[in-house]
């Protein structure tokens, strides 16, 4: 094992490929904090997480004020006890994104300096249980498209191999059911569609609208509530045959429990960067494991396509591209199946010169043992 010495603190900021629109929101910008972890041999982990437009300079901040000081000396293997120190000690602001991002950045960033260690890629170190993930596209489902366009990314996507899309909903649900049934017309039955409503709904609009949805053969409903409104998933679900996804707006491991423990959900979307990093993903994508359901994750394709493979019981991965202007090559993809990389560490092949170029002035911190 060997002490950390430095920690490396920056923001990055990117444009998104295309206009990103759901139920509630647009997808502004996304800014990208970085963690690089160096120990006392030299070895160096890079971690990240991700926020789409608002409070990247706040975790910035904590990550430079509070987590990154405590990390100086520790032991970077001891990955478990670290976690759990950085979360007692920012308890007073947990459970919340912004901590949780703050620590997720940390905590991929000695992930990724133990694989490089003990020269081992992600998906073998945490697990090795899949060796590739199907795909399943949003980037041409988002809210404001026209039909003619949801049908043209899907067809599209479905030659390429992709074996699933997802369309956002939030419309009039005569509209959203229009929308829904001209690509299902489109594709067959045997392409899946999902469909994600980031919490627009009130319980009753829910479970009137996933009726309608229902005769299409929907893959899921992804969060059709306020992520906070157990209850409400629990009537919902009492109510359709459609599975229920929850997890992208959920920053805690108990959280997942109280959903899976209540039956509140059938998919869980557990986000790498919003549950606080690699260490409670594992252990939200087993509890699930428990509860026989699947784990879907939100976003981090890049990331997630390796923590799918560590574990059974991953099933598809999101696509939605994220870092293409700051690595040398991307995700490894042939026949719409998502390949983790066979590289030591967590199997990003990070540009450091095209990093340089994206990164936010006066973000840079540096925290070392004096």
């Amino acid at each position: 094992m060997a002490a950390i010495t430095q920690v490396e603190i920056f923001m990055v900021e990117l444009q998104p490929k295309v206009k990103r629109v759901d139920a509630i929101q647009s997808f502004v910008c996304q800014e990208t904090p970085f963690v690089r972890i160096t120990d006392a041999d030299g070895a160096i982990g890079t971690g990240y997480s991700y926020t789409i437009g608002t409070g990247g300079p706040a975790i910035v901040s904590l990550l430079e004020k509070t987590l990154a000081p405590a990390l100086i000396g520790k032991e970077a293997d001891r990955i478990e006890q670290i976690w759990r120190e950085l979360s007692f000690l920012t308890h007073a602001t947990t459970v919340g994104p912004l901590t949780a991002l703050a620590l997720a950045a940390i905590d991929i960033a000695l992930w990724d300096l133990r694989c490089q260690r003990a020269r081992l890629p992600l998906h073998i170190a945490a697990g090795g249980a899949q060796q590739s993930i199907p795909l399943y596209t949003t980037e041409g489902g988002w809210l404001h498209l026209s039909p003619e366009a949801l049908v043209d990314d899907a067809l599209r996507a479905q030659a390429q191999g992709f074996q699933g899309c997802k369309i956002k909903v939030g419309r009039p649900i005569h509209e959203d059911t229009a929308r829904l049934g001209a690509v299902r017309d489109a594709v067959g039955q045997g392409f899946e569609i999902f469909t994600d409503a980031n919490q627009a709904f009130q319980v009753d609009d829910a479970i009137r609208r996933a009726r309608h949805y229902e005769a299409l053969d929907i893959g899921w409903l992804e969060e059709p509530l306020p992520a906070d409104d157990i209850t409400g998933h629990l009537r919902l679900s009492h109510h359709t045959s459609l599975p229920i996804a929850v997890g992208e707006s959920l920053y805690s491991a108990s959280h997942f429990r109280e959903y899976l423990q209540q039956g509140a959900c059938s998919v869980v979307q557990v986000d790498v960067a919003r549950i606080g990093g690699i260490t409670p993903w594992l252990k939200v994508a087993h509890l699930a494991e428990c509860f026989n359901v699947a784990v879907c994750p939100h976003f981090l394709m890049e990331l997630h396509v390796s923590l799918c493979s560590a574990v059974p019981n991953a099933r598809w991965l999101e696509y939605i591209p994220q870092l293409d202007d700051l690595t040398h090559s991307g995700m490894r993809i042939e026949q719409g199946r998502a390949f983790p990389a066979d590289t030591p560490g967590i199997g990003i092949d990070w540009d450091p010169q095209a990093i340089d170029a994206h990164r936010v002035a006066g973000s840079h911190h540096v925290i070392r043992t004096h």
